[in-house]
């Protein structure tokens, strides 16, 4: 019976849509230009096949999906009262509110962004639908010691012809090197609480060269952090500024605001509610 079992399985899966199976193609390439269309939805909901959703789920931590795949950003273990169990995990580990030491062992890619033992890291995972990649950045000194070479990474997924940039805990304006092997990236989060990361005014400079159609705050300590970014951006670089309730939506390429957007999305842990 076990035998018939495995078979029928087997053959399911051999039955997928080719569509589910084969990558995306996306290189970072051109911007398609459209009008603006952001859609909060669950996290739970099917997606169309050019659709990438983002959850805002707690300080650093985002869960980014595609039809079939999932990542979550800068994991700390735990996500939220869910069943759900990732593709692929990042983290970076300048704080502990950013990484941790145990992950679920049923999580098939657990990639960290910080050196070991000198050795900066290096990934480049092609999951078909999503491609995970990194560029790996200094970092200070911790308790004021020496600074650490590729002690963050800044991860990029790739996704839905899209390249979505998840800044880590960047403590240094990227070097011109960087920002090459980043290319383009047309959704970022960005830490914006000004002190442990970087300034504002350095902040903004970095969302000045990357040019990013939409920003989502993330890593700000009451309303303030994040208050005094939007008010620096606004006033420097004229973005738009969407404050929302929900705290999740939904991309294509084909709709990306013309106007650079800095979404506001609240934190809330993953739930079935």
């Amino acid at each position: 019976m076990r035998t018939v079992s495995i078979a029928l399985l087997l053959s399911g899966l051999a039955a997928l849509p080719v569509a589910a199976q084969e990558r995306i193609p996306s290189h970072c390439v051109a911007l398609a230009q459209g009008p603006e269309r952001v859609v909060p939805a669950s996290f739970r909901e099917p997606l169309a096949i050019d659709s990438v959703r983002v959850s805002y789920i707690d300080h650093a931590m985002f869960l980014i999906q595609t039809p079939s795949l999932s990542a979550v950003t800068d994991f700390v273990g735990f996500i939220g009262n869910v069943d759900l169990i990732p593709d692929v995990v990042t983290m970076n580990n300048a704080h502990s509110t950013h990484w941790t030491a145990n992950p679920d062992p049923a999580i098939p890619h657990a990639l960290r962004g910080w050196a070991e033992e000198g050795t900066a890291p290096r990934h480049n995972l092609d999951l078909g639908e999503m491609l995970v990649r990194n560029v790996s950045t200094d970092i200070r000194g911790r308790f004021g010691g020496t600074a650490e070479p590729d002690g963050n990474s800044i991860f990029v997924f790739e996704a839905g012809g899209m390249c979505i940039a998840h800044l880590g805990h960047l403590h240094h304006e990227p070097t011109p090197e960087d920002y090459a092997l980043l290319g383009r990236a047309d959704i970022v989060m960005v830490p914006v609480d000004g002190g442990l990361t970087l300034d504002h005014e350095t902040l903004v400079r970095v969302l000045d060269r990357l040019r990013s159609r939409v920003v989502i705050p993330m890593h700000w300590f009451g309303r303030g952090t994040l208050d005094a970014f939007l008010s620096e951006l606004s006033a420097s670089t004229g973005y738009a500024v969407d404050r929302r309730e929900a705290s999740d939506m939904v991309l294509r390429l084909a709709d990306l605001p013309d106007r650079p957007t800095v979404v506001v999305l609240e934190p809330r842990l993953l739930s079935d509610d």
